[in-house]
């Protein structure tokens, strides 16, 4: 049982904790009643002045009390502009004018306003101007007819739709702000930009107008120049030069020709740069380049392409890719008939289309003849055949293979069905032909080698291996692939039974089949696997001119004129 001496004691402590918490509610409940000061505007304490009137009269009883009505010439001055108007409301008390009819405003000697009524505030400099505002400032015009201007921060707001004019160059849009100090303008909703030159259309704009310089955002801006149509969310664009930087997934359309990448920095008929996922596309000659940089001199037609770039060529029914470390593409005859061009791809590498694959170190196709020559090592495979040599040159028609020349060393291998027989060839010069892609003609030049096995045309089965050396060799092949006839002008050849064939004979001593390094698909071009160590062509050097030396005659001594001319061969002699 609890004393009361001990209740008394709990309460008074209950009290103390009571008192305690009502005390923190009044300091916190005091703090919150607080009035919260505001940073307010800044009020002009001059007066505005009237100038001049031809009537001055009150009407204390009429809509306006306390205001001095006048008329006639009305003229009011503040804080170094002017004001003047038909007739106008003038209230001393609020320091503030209400103008009627041919309102006329001027600031210093580049702004100046007129529209048919307007409000004037002097304490806060500020002027509502309404119904056909026109704003001159230097060059500039702006017109509206609902317009605000700020004088203590030196801002123009229009939001009643309205058009900037500088020189040219018109802007319109719905609503915008215009900073005559730094002659800056904002325009909001249905902007449009128009010139002779050009036009934009986007949804937000900042325009400079010392500079020339638009700001241009918006997901569906775009910028037209001519038959060049730029579609950007992101972009700056310089109206005088034509120049323009676009960032956000930009997309330049020039003719048959655009180029789109996450930045892009464009020069009309001049320099243009391409960084990030760059996509360039010629619709006219139906192809295309990825990268992910990219930069092309619409002058010159010379290109420049790097960062995994990829070559595109669709006008046949399969495409074919092209992949390489760097890229070069040179325009010649530049705006002529004859117009054509070069690219050069280098280092690494790869090709793929369905019918046909290749690798090698470098390569240049000349749009002229049509030829693609591929140097270093190259090889190329067309179905079950594959051919290599120091270098080889392919020619298209119509984005097909007619002619592949391989020059120096030059080896074609056709594996057989049964994946362990090849037939081979090696000479130092080989001209293939086709039709339609299909291999129709053949022709080995120079140390000709031969393994072929004939196949049994009732089961198809090897009927043995004929090794043969000549010096010209001629095969025929038949549409569907399968060899006519072979012609030779004289040769040594050998046929051995399938069970008596010498080992050595099997393969060519040049023999090589790199299966492992065709590309797969077109994904694969971005895997590259070259030639192994001990596997590249050992450059063969060819046979020189002897080159003629003047040696002095016999008996002449000094630095005079040498004219007797000997050979390498005769010195040798």
């Amino acid at each position: 049982m609890i004393s009361v001496k001990e209740l008394n004691s709990v309460c008074r402590g209950h009290r103390f904790i009571i008192v305690l918490i009502l005390c923190l509610f009044g300091l916190f409940l005091a703090q919150a009643m607080t009035p919260v000061r505001k940073n307010r505007r800044a009020k002009s304490s001059e007066r505005i002045y009237l100038l001049h009137a031809d009537e001055l009269f009150y009407n204390q009883f009429g809509n306006n009390p306390g205001a001095q009505i006048v008329k006639g010439h009305v003229a009011f001055r503040h804080q170094g502009a002017y004001l003047s108007c038909d007739s106008a409301y003038f209230y001393q008390e609020s320091n503030s004018v209400k103008a009627f009819g041919h309102v006329y405003f001027k600031q210093g000697d580049t702004l100046s306003l007129s529209c048919n009524r307007a409000t004037y505030d002097g304490a806060a400099q500020q002027m509502e101007a309404r119904k056909n505002v026109v704003v001159h400032h230097r060059r500039q015009v702006l017109r509206t007819d609902s317009l605000n201007y700020d004088r203590l921060y030196n801002q123009i707001f229009f939001f009643d739709g309205g058009s900037l004019v500088d020189g040219h160059d018109k802007l319109v849009s719905d609503w915008g702000t215009y900073y005559p100090e730094t002659r800056q303008a904002v325009f909001y909703y249905n902007v449009h930009l128009r010139s002779p030159k050009h036009t934009i259309t986007t949804d937000t704009l900042y325009y400079d107008v010392k500079k020339a310089m638009a700001h241009i955002l918006g997901p569906k801006s775009r910028i037209r120049t001519g038959q060049t149509v730029i579609s950007t969310s992101n972009a700056y664009y310089n109206t005088r030069t034509e120049r323009a930087r676009m960032y956000g997934r930009s997309t330049v359309v020039d003719g048959t020709k655009t180029i789109t990448g996450d930045s892009l920095f464009y020069v009309k008929n001049g320099f243009s740069r391409g960084y990030g996922r760059v996509i360039y596309r010629d619709l006219k000659n139906h192809n295309a380049l990825h990268c992910g940089y990219f930069r092309y001199n619409e002058k010159t037609g010379y290109g420049f392409a790097t960062r995994d770039p990829v070559a595109f060529e669709y006008s046949h029914k399969d495409t074919l890719y092209v992949h390489s470390d760097t890229m070069k593409i040179f325009t010649f005859n530049m705006n002529k008939k004859n117009v054509y061009r070069k690219v050069l791809a280098f280092h690494k590498v790869k090709a793929f289309r369905t019918d046909i694959q290749a690798i090698c170190d470098s390569l240049v196709y000349n749009s002229k003849d049509s030829c693609m020559t591929m140097y270093h090592d190259p090889i190329v495979w067309n179905a079950d055949r594959q051919l290599l040599g120091e270098v080889i040159m392919a020619y298209l028609a119509d984005s097909t293979l007619r002619k592949a020349d391989v020059i120096g060393q030059a080896l074609s291998v056709q594996i057989l069905p049964d994946s362990v027989h090849y037939n081979q060839i090696s000479s130092k010069v080989m001209h293939s032909y086709f039709i339609k892609g299909n291999p129709h003609t053949s022709v080995a030049i120079g140390n000709v080698q031969a393994v072929y096995y004939p196949v049994n045309d009732k089961d198809s089965s090897l009927m043995g291996l004929n090794y043969t050396e000549t010096d010209t060799m001629k095969m025929y092949m038949s549409p569907e692939k399968k060899l006519q006839r072979i012609w030779m002008p004289k040769s040594q050849g050998t046929l051995y039974p399938m069970t008596q064939i010498p080992p050595s004979k099997l393969k060519l001593p040049d023999f090589q089949w790199f299966a492992d390094l065709r590309p797969k698909n077109k994904d694969d071009i971005f895997v590259w696997r070259g030639k192994g160590q001990g596997q590249q062509l050992k450059m063969q050097k060819r046979h020189e001119a002897p080159l003629q030396h003047l040696e002095k005659p016999t008996g002449v001594t000094g630095n005079g004129p040498d004219t007797s001319p000997v050979t390498d061969a005769a010195k040798g002699s």
